[in-house]
């Protein structure tokens, strides 16, 4: 190789290098779609100073995710090496969300009883009265966070009702939920006040459902509580251990990432002002643009899974054990996936007889998001009363805040202007 050559590829490699220092770090959280795409264009597969291989591509990110011969069993392992393997059920209580058949489809299966396509039409009127109700709300203030006013107070009351969690324990378990969500970051990443801040919150999660479970076991209700605290008695194997970590995971599951999903999908709307004349000269699109928002904005960025037989992905071969990272906000704007992947369109997953390709927002196969159509319904149902009750919206910063977070990313806040009908 001649110096020319030599040097080029020195300078490439240093930008590769700086584009995952700046995904990972705080330049990338307003945006990490730049890094991503200098990855992306640099190829299909990286090598991160922690070892751990990043894929780029829509293609190589669907073929990790949708099949088992990738295991997500081992992200405690990868992300967060801090905790011991003893340790991490109290730490990490995540349940299902880190498993393997069979252990993942058994509890996987009892949390479906409380999200079937059934039960989350039920939910729409409660959804739509709620919502109505908080958007009258930031309607009589004029100016209002919207992330204070609408993209937290919904999901979580939702999910909070859902599981059945009284009112009087909200603010406690948002603050536990935000404590658990900044956890899921690399633990080598993570400041010292946020590992002791999870800890806390794991395991003031654990004591709070524990008593609720206990409750619900004396006096049960119509609640998901309810039917995870009867398990036992139907002859399931559960531990105590299990139960509690499906309540904590489908608790965070089900609110952290749709507030996050309506806060930055309201900002791109706010920004992109012919998108909202497209949703109010066709209403039907209410029920597709959350898709795209989610494409664009994927409320979690990364995910891990590790090899559990050799196999060959983007061109390198893996052996058992080998972890990669699959990049979903690389992945959801490859152009080799999507036309003009970086634009807003509402309508871009309306036409059944010529879909889009399914983004990666909400994983693939066996780990496929299992709260998908609640958050769905919910960012539906706000854009329907917004488009009826609002005359103008309007992000009131060009810069808005953003969490500190890497894997589940959202808005800090969102100062926002608005005018009724």
């Amino acid at each position: 190789m001649d110096s020319s050559h030599a040097s080029t590829a020195v300078a490439e490699q240093d930008s590769v290098q700086t584009a995952i220092a700046h995904l990972f770090g705080p330049e990338g959280r307003a945006d990490p779609y730049t890094p991503a795409r200098v990855l992306r264009e640099a190829g299909r597969l990286h090598q991160t100073p922690l070892g751990h291989h990043l894929l780029t591509r829509y293609e190589d990110c669907v073929a990790v995710l949708s099949t088992t011969a990738w295991s997500h069993a081992e992200e405690a392992a990868m992300m967060h090496p801090t905790v011991s393997p003893e340790d991490a059920p109290e730490e990490l209580p995540t349940s299902f969300l880190w498993m393997e058949p069979p252990d993942h489809t058994r509890l996987r299966n009892l949390v479906t009883k409380g999200f079937t396509p059934r039960m989350v039409t039920r939910l729409r009127p409660r959804i739509e009265e709620l919502t109505e109700q908080l958007v009258d709300k930031a309607l009589a203030a004029g100016e209002f966070d919207l992330v204070e006013f609408i993209a937290y107070p919904l999901p979580l009351i939702i999910a909070c009702e859902l599981i059945g969690v009284p009112p009087e324990a909200y603010n406690q378990v948002h603050q536990w939920s935000q404590d658990l969500a900044r956890g899921f970051d690399h633990d080598y990443t993570l400041p010292e006040e946020a590992l002791r801040a999870r800890s806390a919150a794991s395991r003031g999660f654990m004591g709070y459902f524990r008593e609720l479970l206990n409750e619900r076991r004396m006096d049960p209700k119509d609640d998901l509580l309810s039917v995870l605290s009867q398990v036992e008695d139907r002859g399931d194997v559960l531990t105590e251990q299990e139960l509690l970590a499906t309540c904590i995971t489908t608790f965070v599951a089900g609110h952290e990432t749709t507030a996050n999903l309506i806060g930055t999908g309201m900002l791109q709307l706010m920004r992109n002002q012919d998108q909202i004349a497209a949703l109010r000269a066709r209403p039907d699109l209410c029920a597709a643009a959350p898709d795209e928002l989610l494409r664009l904005e994927p409320s979690v960025q990364i995910t891990t899974r590790a090899a559990t037989k050799p196999i060959t992905v983007a061109g390198h071969d893996f052996e058992p054990g080998d972890g990669v990272v699959a990049l979903i906000n690389s992945a959801n704007r490859d152009d080799d996936a999507y036309t003009d992947p970086d634009r807003v369109d509402v309508a871009r997953y309306s036409d059944p007889m010529n879909p889009a390709k399914k983004h990666l927002g909400f994983s693939l196969g066996i780990h496929y998001c299992l709260g998908a159509p609640l958050a769905l319904l919910e960012m539906e149902v706000l854009l329907e009363v917004l488009l009826r009750k609002v005359r103008d919206i309007e992000v009131l910063t060009d810069t808005p805040p953003y969490k500190p977070n890497v894997v589940i990313r959202g808005l800090e806040s969102l100062p926002t202007r608005v005018t009724p009908v």
